[in-house]
């Protein structure tokens, strides 16, 4: 908030001068000529507010309010109750409607609100902050209509401080096209909303060609798809925004013609590739190494956020409209790329028999592994002896054994992939 004697204003945070770099900022503005004081305040609450407006003094009214709380308290949908809606909202949406109706009867010459990106184009696990950012954008809206001075600014990511400057967000926002901003750019930004009486607008630094992949892998944006940016994109082959329907060129298509004329086997080790690397991108890895194909995702450190992202990019990548809960239906690397592979590819029109796709993961999970020689030779040596037996003929002693008299080879033929799973695992000793 801004008082009018003098080009300084009175800053309040929940913990004042006990707010990091608050004493700080406080003296470099001194020293530079503005009387400064910084007052402790809780702005969601209405009590506090009030208070603190009413120890301003009268000879030096408050002439702008600058709104910039922020709280992140991130999940899934379905994973947000009414309390952690309650914790993002306070401090954006609580405090700056306080601070709009306690105020709205002053002279002001400004009334600036930190929004958010989230807020205009949405983010994957921020829908309570995306609630609290459109929020303050529709207050501005209406307190412009109302004929009161409003501007909400939609930040995109600062680089240096801010909520994602650094970290797991801003890891994750970097991998998705939304590098951190120049603050002294930002600022400028922002200089030029306030010049311009701007009510509304966004300002954030996207990397359009890493953005959409991610964005329109679930459906189309017609809201992004006029921009200069992404219409060049398409019309150089980027993605469409349609989901499952690529243009030439993309990701899904490259998959696909790799996939074409090689066998099964073949294709199943591919769509693992591209599953562990798309894995490791989403977590943040420089490579692979980390991501076994038997390894449960759970272990790897996948929580609903990341699982999420990584379903984006394997929706991009491989053309396919794919399950929020892919992950948690096929837990492993392996199990989810033989899912995958049997969409892209299907069966051919011959359905495969029970036990060989099975086989065919066996077959793409131990084609990753690296174990020593002891180990190696361990397995092989059980993989020959299983071969061996298969081999054999079954005599009628041995088929009378199995119960009801069928063979082996039947009972699989009925067994479910549990059950061939079972098998497998028996006979290796695992």
């Amino acid at each position: 908030m801004r008082r009018s004697a003098g080009p300084g204003p009175p800053g309040t945070s929940r913990r004042g001068l006990q707010a990091p770099g608050a004493a700080e900022l406080q003296a470099e503005l001194t020293e530079l000529g503005a009387k400064v004081t910084v007052a402790a305040c809780d702005v969601a609450d209405r009590k506090a507010v009030e208070t603190l407006l009413a120890a301003i003094p009268a000879d030096q009214p408050l002439t702008a309010v600058m709104h910039a709380a922020g709280v992140l308290d991130d999940g899934v949908l379905d994973a947000l109750t009414p309390e952690r809606f309650a914790t993002v909202l306070g401090p954006k949406a609580d405090a700056a409607r306080h601070l709009h109706e306690l105020t709205r009867e002053l002279d002001l010459s400004a009334f600036v609100l930190f929004s958010g990106i989230a807020g205009t184009l949405g983010d994957a696990g921020q829908g309570n902050y995306a609630a609290a950012n459109a929020y303050l954008d529709a207050l501005a809206e209406q307190r412009r209509a109302d004929g009161l001075p409003a501007t909400s600014v939609a930040w995109g990511r600062w680089g240096e401080t801010g909520l994602a400057a650094d970290g797991a967000i801003g890891e994750r926002l970097d991998r998705g096209g939304v590098p951190a901003m120049a603050p002294h750019a930002a600022i400028t930004a922002l200089r030029q909303a306030l010049d311009h009486a701007d009510t509304v607008v966004a300002v954030a630094d996207i990397q359009w060609d890493r953005f959409i992949h991610g964005y329109t892998a679930v459906r189309p944006s017609p809201f992004i798809a006029d921009l200069p940016e992404v219409r060049r994109l398409r019309a150089a082959g980027g993605p469409a925004g349609e989901p499952g329907a690529a243009t030439d060129g993309s990701p899904a298509d490259a998959l696909r013609a790799r996939l074409a004329g090689i066998s099964r086997a073949e294709q199943s080790l591919v769509v693992l590739e591209v599953v562990r690397s798309n894995a490791a991108a989403a977590l943040g890895h420089p490579s692979t190494d980390e991501v076994g194909a038997g390894r449960a995702f759970k272990e790897l450190g996948f929580d609903s956020l990341i699982a999420l992202e990584l379903r984006n990019r394997l929706t991009a990548a491989t053309g396919q409209k794919l399950p929020a809960t892919l992950v948690f239906d096929y837990p492993t690397p392996a199990a989810l790329a033989e899912f995958l592979c049997g969409r892209i590819v299907g069966d051919g029109g011959t359905a495969a028999a029970p036990g060989l796709a099975e086989l065919d993961a066996l077959e793409s999970a131990l084609s990753v592994l690296d174990p020593d020689s002891a180990t190696r030779g361990d397995i092989a040596a059980r993989l020959r002896d299983l071969a061996a037996r298969w081999a054999e003929p079954r005599t009628a002693d041995a088929e009378a054994a199995d119960g009801d008299g069928g063979t082996v080879t039947e009972k699989l033929q009925e067994a479910t992939p549990d059950e061939v799973f079972a098998f497998i695992d028996k006979e290796l000793g695992i």
